[in-house]
């Protein structure tokens, strides 16, 4: 879009991954973007931010997040291995679960990061970006809106530091991005909106992460490995234990489970948990590499999915995506692809929306993104999360459909996949775990077929759903899924 086409001005709030995202997309649409942040930006290097506390554990994009981000800043992985970060191409790639191991060669050049080398390479995109401007150090008290209070006209701001100065900015859209700590649905409240209740999974989810140095004289495993993911067994309770690589040489450990079973932060109970993993091939690794960090603990007491699509009524020139609308399990990598995926939806959207004004604009888009990106992501997390002991669901609508199914389903994808070495379903399993395919490729007639009648216990499966629903199987899988 040339310039002469943009007009008016587009706020974000939040200058993470999904804030970045965002302003790039609305750079295309919008005269003036301005992104605002409370924290302070890192200036000299790389460096992990208190606004986003999970950002020291492992990051990555999928297949889809990662042709998104390339669409709308070509060239950036180039950046990142000038910053250090490796390739994962023709790497081992070491997969076990209670069903066996899968160990094979990665087939793509997809670059690894950490979370900190990533929006520094991202965030300095942006800002060459002529139309955006960032806007650190300050808090968004709240929305500003017309007198009868139906559109957003712009923020109150209020500066960090000791001036404390306050001030109101005008836009003609803003986007809150600002993740888990999105204040979206009490300033809603406040303005007299119904907010409808959220869904929640009370995940009670524990991760600790570990860096690690790589000596010289072993210099050649990140040349050798990409990852090593040693899979949780629900049935027994065993944390995930996933090694890998990320720039300059650095390794890092993550222990993982849902439930409230948190993995230590200790060092030394650290070493020995992963000592404890179902295989001994980490830390026989991690005995030659020499430790930079001690262990750093999150804690994800619940997940969450909010409906801002559903309300009855929602103001003009508002949107929101990214953590603000739905947080994931963070063991399966969706979230930087899942705001990937909304940037490049928002993006489509207004071009339609500028070739063909629509009243309702802002909600139709949060319909799409709940639709397309949203509901299936949190669907796979749910299915996958409610099989460990001490994880509950709430909803804050509808029950989710046909998740009983699909936790059977996807655990003898995994175990033909991995016990019988049947690539095409071990790779269909991950494909839809990570969002490269949609959930149709997998949740069709055909595919459902050819997974389920690999084993007695499948064709069990095929025959209870038949029976449960009283249809042919197209119409059956068409009753469970979610959209």
């Amino acid at each position: 879009m040339n310039s002469t086409q943009r007009q008016g001005k587009a706020i974000v709030i939040g200058g993470s991954m999904a804030g970045l995202l965002a302003g790039r997309v609305l750079a295309d649409y919008y005269e003036e973007v301005l992104i605002i942040d409370k924290d302070e930006f890192p200036g000299q290097q790389p460096e992990d931010r208190l606004g986003v506390p999970h950002g020291f554990h492992p990051h990555r994009f999928t297949n889809r997040g990662k042709e998104i981000t390339e669409k709308l800043f070509p060239g950036y992985e180039e950046e990142l291995v000038a910053l250090g970060s490796p390739s994962s191409l023709n790497k081992t790639a070491h997969m076990m679960s209670q069903y066996g191991t899968v160990s094979n060669p990665y087939p793509r050049n997809d670059i690894k990061f950490s979370r900190a080398a990533l929006e520094w390479v991202i965030r300095g995109r942006v800002k060459q970006i002529p139309q955006i401007r960032l806007l650190p150090k300050h808090d968004v008290l709240q929305l500003v809106t017309t007198s009868d209070r139906t559109a957003i006209t712009g923020v109150q701001i209020k500066e960090r530091g000791a001036s404390g100065r306050e001030s109101e900015l005008a836009a003609d859209l803003v986007v809150d991005a600002s993740g888990r700590a999105s204040k979206l649905t009490q300033w809603l409240t406040d303005l007299g909106y119904e907010v409808r209740q959220e869904d929640k999974m009370k995940a009670a989810i524990g991760y600790s992460t570990r860096r690690y140095r790589v000596p010289a004289h072993m210099a050649h495993l990140p040349e050798e490995w990409d990852v090593i993911n040693i899979m949780g067994q629900p049935a027994n309770g065993t944390f995930t234990g996933v090694f890998s690589f990320i720039e300059n040489q650095v390794a890092e450990m993550v222990l993982y489970r849902p439930g409230g079973q948190y993995p230590p932060t200790n060092a030394d109970e650290f070493e020995q948990a992963v000592a404890q993993l179902p295989s001994p091939i980490i830390a026989e690794i991690l005995k030659e590499l020499e430790p930079v960090t001690p262990p750093r603990g999150f804690r994800v007491p619940e997940l969450y999915r909010r409906h801002y699509e559903l309300m009855e009524r929602w103001p003009a020139g508002l949107l929101v995506l990214g953590d603000a609308i739905c947080i994931y399990d963070p063991i399966f990598g969706q979230g930087i692809t899942v705001a990937a995926i909304e940037a490049d939806m928002l993006s489509a959207c207004l071009q339609e929306q500028r070739r063909n004004p629509q009243s309702g604009f802002e909600q139709s888009v949060l319909r799409k993104m709940q639709d397309e990106a949203i509901t299936p992501a949190w669907w796979l997390n749910c299915a996958a999360d409610l099989q460990w002991e001490g994880v509950e669901y709430e909803a804050g609508g509808e029950p989710l459909k046909g998740i009983a199914f699909a936790r059977r389903f996807m655990d003898l994808m995994l175990k033909e996949g991995t016990g019988n070495h049947n690539f095409q379903l071990f790779g269909m399993y991950w494909a839809v775990n990570t969002l490269s395919v949609p959930l149709r490729e997998l949740f069709n007639p055909q595919m459902v077929t050819m997974a389920l009648e690999a084993s007695d216990e499948g064709r069990l499966l095929l025959a209870e759903l038949l029976e449960e629903h009283g249809l042919p199987l197209a119409e059956a899988l068409e009753e469970i899924m979610p959209c």
